[in-house]
């Protein structure tokens, strides 16, 4: 069974940058696509950003490309989230996931495994 557990999050100011990590154990993880979701109360839960087996493949959604980076080390069994010039509009709580196949990256009800989430708060 992959767990998943997330951590980095906190309080920011405007502008400010965070550095999420998600740490993965009881499965092969260099053979997991892994995303990251958020939710904002009230809110569904959004595609944030992803990367496949291959490091090299990347995805984003629109609304942080430029701004945030996903990253993954194999080796460590850890993705990252790297959240530069953050804004109020980002804050929600942020997910990481993991599926074993590497289509519909951005699609919540693909991924088999989840983490617990971590808050992020953006104040203006």
């Amino acid at each position: 069974q992959v767990q998943l557990v997330e951590s980095g999050g906190g309080l920011v100011q405007a502008g400010g940058s965070l550095r999420l990590s998600c740490g993965g154990s009881g499965g092969t993880f260099r053979e997991f696509a892994m995303g990251w979701f958020r939710q904002a109360p009230g809110k569904e839960r959004e595609f944030v950003a992803a990367i496949s087996w291959i490091a090299g493949n990347r995805y984003y959604a629109d609304f942080v490309k430029g701004r945030f980076t996903i990253s993954r080390d194999n080796a460590k069994n850890t993705v990252y989230l790297q959240m530069n010039s953050l804004k109020p509009e980002d804050t929600a709580v942020y997910y990481c996931a993991a599926k074993p196949t590497a289509w519909r990256l951005s699609v919540a009800n693909e991924y088999n495994y989840w983490g617990q989430g971590t808050q992020v708060t953006v104040s203006s």
